[in-house]
């Protein structure tokens, strides 16, 4: 049975992710801040076909990553499929956005990501393992008062390319789905103002399909990169 290691699992994007996976017989390994979410979702795919095991992990905090992946992996099941997913933004003036949101924001969305395939990679090696890191199109295009957001995903893909090249002896693959606009929960966090037609987005089980399609490739192929944008070519 392949088992997917999902992070960001309790609303949005990973939620509708971790249902797919499940739907086609993954077992699941979760990890969200959010322990009354998490358990909603293990009991919404509770089915006797798959084993679903779930952490609560704050990954803005880099001293509790490592600690909570032991863990998590503490019943035995080692993922085929990671996942990164779990993401913040904040909007405003690039120069005037205080230290402590862009250490967030770079930890959020680049650094944890390096601490879960640290944790993780050395575990799938020479078993066929893939990363999946969910970036944005903003990783290749400057938007006014997203600057932090840009320079994470920038880097995100970067890291993503890095990661690829050196674990590629080992079996492992990594790769991106780049996103233009979901409606997720992103655009409700109270550090995102921004006003978008969200009908015009993509929603978040057609990403969901779209983690589904890549996870399911044959061992010896890669989708290095897909983009996935809205057709009304909305943010």
């Amino acid at each position: 049975m392949p088992t997917v290691l999902i992070t960001g699992a309790s609303r949005g994007i990973g939620r509708a992710t971790a249902k797919a996976f499940a739907n086609d017989g993954w077992d699941l390994l979760l990890i969200s801040r959010s322990e009354e979410d998490l358990v909603s979702l293990v009991n919404e795919v509770d089915n006797k076909k798959i084993k679903s095991y779930y952490k609560c992990i704050d990954l803005s905090n880099s001293k509790d990553i490592s600690k909570g992946i032991n863990e998590l992996l503490k019943n035995g099941l080692v993922p085929s499929v990671v996942i990164n997913n779990a993401g913040v933004a904040w909007t405003g003036d690039l120069l005037s956005m205080p230290i402590e949101k862009w250490e967030w924001i770079m930890q959020l969305n680049l650094t944890s990501i390096f601490q879960i395939c640290s944790e993780v990679v050395p575990l799938m090696r020479n078993k066929g393992g893939l990363i999946i890191n969910v970036s944005s199109h903003a990783s290749r295009n400057a938007f006014s008062q997203w600057g932090a957001y840009c320079v994470s995903k920038a880097a995100l893909a970067s890291f993503t390319k890095c990661l690829a090249e050196e674990e590629r002896k080992h079996c492992i693959r990594a790769c991106t789905l780049t996103l233009g606009s979901v409606n997720s929960s992103l655009w409700d966090t109270d550090t995102v103002e921004m006003q978008f037609d969200k009908d015009s987005m993509l929603t978040v089980d057609q990403v969901a399909y779209e983690l589904l399609h890549i996870a399911n490739q044959p061992s010896n192929q890669i989708i290095e990169d897909l983009t996935l944008m809205p057709s009304g070519g909305v943010f």
